[in-house]
């Protein structure tokens, strides 16, 4: 019961049990996913939006004031969902922008379960969070095949794919054999095939 105590105690301040579970949430970030996400990031805005410093203060520090994150989106999206990009050293306007961002990426096909929250990024609750997110969004981009992707597609997994993650091409390639006989075997049957509903079926008969 304590930990559970502790973990709806998150919001507060980060000690005893609840720095245990800091320091677990801060085992998931990925400093090897963090060098992928910045590569991809540059290659899709340009190198106008610079390079933060390596470690995950330096990607927080780089993410944190919303701006990045919405030119990312807006580089995807035909229509650019954020009309107006801002700098500002204003607290509420960089959250305001991390929002818009986290809108935009929903409207774009990032899953709820995928999505970070504001505080996330914000206060560095949780940054692996933030790589979920931008992992997630970079796979639709390079599902979605329209020419708004840019860097190695590489780098992601193709939404259709992201639970086999582990399968070797040789074996994705056998795995879609099989759909098509048995996608085959069904287009076979027959109508008569399923007349049988309604009747009683002979293996209950004594």
């Amino acid at each position: 019961m304590a930990a559970q105590g502790a973990t709806m105690a998150n919001k507060g301040p980060s000690y005893g049990m609840s720095r245990q579970v800091q320091d677990k949430i801060e085992q998931k970030y990925d400093p090897e996913l963090e060098v992928r996400l910045v590569e991809w990031i540059m290659a899709q805005c340009g190198s106008g939006v610079g390079k933060p410093e390596a470690g995950k203060l330096g990607f927080q520090a780089w993410l944190r004031d919303g701006c990045i994150l919405c030119e990312l989106i807006n580089s995807l999206c035909k229509d650019k969902p954020v009309k107006k990009i801002q700098s500002s050293s204003m607290a509420f306007k960089q959250m305001e922008q991390v929002s818009q961002f986290l809108n935009a990426a929903e409207k774009y096909g990032v899953t709820k379960t995928d999505m970070f929250q504001t505080v996330d990024l914000w206060e560095g609750k949780d940054l692996a969070a933030v790589q979920r997110t931008l992992m997630a969004l970079g796979s639709i981009a390079v599902t979605r095949d329209d020419g708004s992707f840019h860097g190695d597609p590489n780098w992601f997994f193709k939404k259709a794919q992201e639970n086999r993650r582990d399968f070797s091409d040789e074996q994705l390639k056998e795995g879609k054999n099989v759909i098509g006989l048995q996608m085959g075997s069904n287009k076979g049957a027959s109508q008569s095939g399923m007349t049988g509903y309604g009747r009683p079926r002979q293996i209950m008969n004594p």
